[in-house]
C-alpha cells in the first residue's frame, strides 16, 4: 500500500484548491512545495491585493493551442462557487472594474482561506520540500524528495509555469511532463511590460510614471485601457494585454488621442481661438509633461514652433498630427521577461490530458492542474479562475 492516496507537488492556487477538495472526499493528500511557505505568488499579485476572480470568466477569455479543453472545469466551477467560499470565510472583496474581485486590503486572507480548508480536509502540507526524482512504479509513483521518499497512489503537478522566478517557479512541471512522454508546448512570457528601442526609450525616459487611457493594437487586436510608462518602457492594463498577442518582431500601434473627433475639435478650435497653441491643447487631455512631450515632438514634424498658434497649421498639417497621434507605431525592442511576466503562455499541451479529470490519457493517476498546462488567462482575475476550476476538476476525480 502507497504511503498517500494522492500527493500534490506545488502549494499555489491550483495546489490548495485540489487538495482541500480530495481531502473533504477522503483521500489521504500530502501536498509538497520548495518553497518556505505556500501561496506566495498569490501574496503578491494584485499589486498585493489578489485579483481572485473575474464574474466575466468564459473561454473566451484564455489563450490555448486547444481552446476547446478549459471549457468543462470552468463551467463546472464558476467564479460564483469560488465568490461563495470567500464570503463564507468572512474575506472583504471590492469591484475594483466590472467583474474584477480584489481583496479589500490584502491577499493574505485568501491564502489563509486556502491553508484553512487543507487543514478542515485533513491535508497534511510540507513546505522546503525538493524532489530529486519520480519514477513510475507498477501501481505507484516513487518520489525521492530532500526529506526521504514517498510513495503514492496518484500524483499530481501543480508547480506553475515560468513567470516571476523569484516567487520560485521552474520548469519542474515541464521536466515531469517531458519524462513521461508529454508533449510541452513553446513557452513565452506574457502580461508582461515592453521594453523600448533607444529612439523611443530617449522620448519617453523623461515620462516615467505617467499614466493615461489609450487604445492599443497589436495583431488586429484591440484593447482600451490604461498605459503606464516606466523608466523601462511600457506598461500597464493596456500593454500587458497586448504582450499575449505580440511576438519578437511586432509592432503595436497606440491611439494616444482614442476618440473619433480630435480633428474636428482642432480644426474648431483653431476657429475659435486661433492663437491657441497645439502643446495649449495637449494639455488638456494629458498630464502636462506628456503634453509638452508630444507638442515637441509634433510641432518638429510639422517644421513649426512647439509655441506656433493653431492659426499657422494648414488642413493637412492637422491631419498629418493627429494621424500620427492616432496611429502611434512602436516596435518595443522586446518584453521584460519571466521576471515581470505575470504568466506563461504555452505550456504542456492539453491534447494528451483529459479536460474532464485533468489526468494524463495515457499514463494512469498523473495529472496536471493550473499554469502548467497550456492555458492562459488574460488579465483581471482569469488566472485564478483557471486554478481554481482546474483544481476542483482535479479534486473530484482523483
Amino acid at each position: 500500500m502507497a504511503d498517500w492516496d494522492v500527493v500534490i507537488i506545488g502549494a499555489g492556487a491550483a495546489g490548495m484548491m485540489c487538495a482541500a477538495t480530495a481531502g473533504y472526499r477522503g483521500k489521504r493528500v500530502l501536498l509538497l512545495d520548495h518553497a518556505k511557505r505556500a501561496g506566495k505568488k498569490i501574496l503578491m499579485s494584485g499589486g498585493g491585493r489578489c485579483n481572485f476572480t473575474n464574474l466575466d470568466a468564459s473561454p473566451s477569455h484564455y489563450f490555448s493551442d486547444n481552446p476547446y479543453f478549459c471549457i468543462s472545469a470552468l463551467k463546472r466551477y464558476t467564479p460564483h462557487d469560488f465568490l461563495e467560499l470567500v464570503e463564507r470565510h468572512g474575506i472583504e472583496h471590492v469591484e475594483k472594474a466590472p467583474g474584477q474581485l480584489f481583496c479589500a486590503d490584502s491577499s493574505k486572507p485568501i491564502v489563509e482561506m486556502l491553508l484553512t480548508e487543507c487543514e478542515w480536509a485533513g491535508v497534511s502540507l510540507e513546505v522546503t520540500t525538493t524532489i530529486d526524482s519520480v519514477k513510475k512504479r507498477e501501481d505507484f509513483f516513487e518520489i525521492t524528495t530532500n526529506k526521504g521518499n514517498i510513495s503514492t497512489e496518484k500524483m499530481v503537478i501543480a508547480t506553475g509555469g515560468l513567470s516571476i522566478p523569484t516567487m520560485g517557479a521552474t520548469g519542474f512541471g515541464y521536466d515531469i511532463a517531458r519524462q513521461f512522454g508529454l508533449d510541452v508546448l513553446p513557452t513565452r512570457p506574457a502580461l508582461v511590460p515592453f521594453t523600448l528601442t533607444s529612439h523611443w526609450k530617449a522620448f519617453f525616459e523623461a515620462l516615467s510614471g505617467i499614466s493615461v487611457p489609450v487604445s492599443v493594437t497589436c495583431n488586429g487586436v484591440t484593447y482600451r485601457e490604461a498605459l503606464l510608462i516606466t523608466h523601462r518602457g511600457l506598461s500597464g492594463p493596456a500593454m500587458l494585454k497586448a504582450s499575449s498577442h505580440w511576438l519578437p518582431g511586432d509592432s503595436i500601434v497606440i491611439n494616444w488621442l482614442d476618440k473619433s473627433d480630435s480633428l474636428e475639435e482642432l480644426k474648431a478650435l483653431r476657429q475659435a481661438q486661433p492663437r491657441k497653441t497645439l502643446r495649449g491643447w495637449l494639455a488638456h487631455h494629458f498630464p502636462k509633461r506628456l503634453a509638452q512631450a508630444w507638442g515637441n515632438s509634433l510641432a518638429q514634424e510639422g517644421g513649426l514652433s512647439p509655441d506656433a498658434p493653431l492659426a499657422e497649421w494648414g488642413n493637412a498639417a492637422l491631419v498629418a498630427l493627429v494621424h500620427r497621434m492616432e496611429h502611434c507605431e512602436i516596435k518595443p525592442a522586446g518584453t521584460e521577461g519571466w521576471r515581470t511576466a505575470e504568466v506563461t503562455m504555452g505550456g504542456v499541451d492539453t491534447r494528451a490530458i483529459s479536460s474532464k479529470t485533468m489526468e494524463a490519457n495515457d499514463i494512469p493517476n498523473l495529472y496536471f492542474i493550473g499554469e502548467v498546462l497550456d492555458v492562459t488567462g488574460q488579465l483581471g482575475g482569469y488566472n485564478f479562475q483557471w486554478a481554481w476550476a482546474s483544481g476542483v476538476a482535479c479534486g473530484l476525480s482523483i
